[in-house]
């Protein structure tokens, strides 16, 4: 059989986007079908579509919205590379550009003059987001000059806004209730701050376990059994976890934070320290990420206003409005607004996209009932 997809780059990230009337409703039979597409038994992925790293095996299920002010829910998979499954307990930002692009071009949103707003629901999580599409001329573009750190690639800019972003997951900012804490990891306290803004996420103080913050991914790789060791002791503190669960490698998103300090980026560019704010370094599933996904730079946005987290400490004081985060692939800024009480309204992320083709993928039959 055949299913209809468009593939996308959404900032630092490729997504397969599907029509929820072409795939099956029931979440089973949907997790079958993308695993048989992407070829997910396998670690390479050679027999699909898959990327066979992190940023580039995902797929969301697009269709409309029928929750009020909302124009599109999306449901986001992180297709697993050699696991033969799909995590569906996250949110994807880079993908969620992606998703606000594909809505315009596919006329699920009406445009409207040289920017068009796409108001999105993430159904795996309950977030909403605002995708402000370049659509100069009152048309579709799908090519642009707007580029993101990780590539030099140029795409149809995308203002992209989390909207209430904290407590979505575990219905708190700061699900242990503590700024900053020590967990302990194989008998050794580590400084963290647990968060939940975006995404929930566990942000280690990097200069406490004689790190920097600003490693290399080399370096990064070295250290994913600890940093996995880190995720798992914090999941059931955050509430993530039910009786006799095991933590899934999705939730909670795990990183080091460190000061600014000179570094040269992915791409070769040399980055001075007075350039940025603060060094992040996260892990996407398993591997380090080669930027940082969007949900993460919400979260450390979201702990720079709060005192004593591991990230104002860091800063030296809650945050300005902006916050620069120093990424393997250079700066990205972060703008938190309408705060009250500590807590942003809106966080916003300068993004690109682009529709990178339309297709139909050939599927070995996963026991759908629908003909293809």
């Amino acid at each position: 059989m055949h299913i209809p997809a468009t593939l996308v780059r959404g900032g630092t990230s490729k997504c397969w986007l599907f029509n929820q009337v072409d795939v099956p409703a029931g979440r089973g039979e949907l997790e079958k079908l993308l695993v048989s597409a992407y070829g997910a038994t396998d670690p390479v992925e050679l027999d699909g579509v898959g990327g066979a790293t992190p940023t580039t095996s995902k797929a969301a299920v697009v269709g409309a919205s029928p929750e009020p002010g909302v124009d599109v829910d999306y449901l986001f998979a992180q297709v697993g590379i050699g696991t033969g499954s799909v995590e569906w307990t996250s949110n994807c930002g880079n993908c969620a550009t992606g998703v606000a692009l594909y809505a315009v071009a596919k006329g699920m949103v009406a445009i409207t003059g040289d920017r068009t707003r796409v108001v999105m629901r993430n159904t795996n999580t309950g977030a909403v987001l605002e995708g402000l599409v370049d659509t100069t001329g009152g048309v579709v573009h799908h090519f642009g000059r707007e580029t993101v750190p990780g590539t030099r690639a140029g795409g149809v800019a995308v203002g992209l806004t989390f909207r209430d972003p904290a407590g979505g997951t575990t219905g708190s900012l700061l699900p242990t209730g503590q700024a900053a804490q020590d967990l302990r990891v194989a008998a050794e306290p580590v400084r963290v701050s647990m968060v939940d803004a975006g995404a929930p996420v566990v942000l280690i103080d990097a200069l406490g376990t004689g790190r920097t913050g600003a490693e290399s991914l080399e370096r990064m790789g070295a250290d994913v059994p600890w940093l996995r060791t880190v995720r798992r002791a914090a999941a059931p503190l955050m509430g993530l976890l039910g009786p006799g669960e095991e933590p899934g490698d999705a939730v909670p998103k795990v990183g080091l934070v460190g000061p600014p300090a000179p570094y040269t980026t992915t791409l070769g560019e040399q980055i001075a320290a007075e350039d940025y704010d603060i060094s992040v370094r996260m892990l996407s599933m398993n591997a380090p990420h080669p930027a940082i996904g969007l949900t993460s730079a919400v979260a450390v946005a979201a702990a720079g206003l709060v005192a004593d987290s591991v990230v104002c400490r860091t800063t030296g004081g809650p945050t300005e409005e902006r916050l620069r985060l120093g990424t393997p692939a250079g700066i990205v800024a972060v703008r938190c607004t309408d705060v009250a009480d500590g807590l942003p309204r809106r966080v916003t992320v300068h993004r690109a996209a682009r529709l990178l083709a339309d297709a139909r993928i050939y599927v070995p039959e996963t026991g759908r009932t629908r003909a293809a």
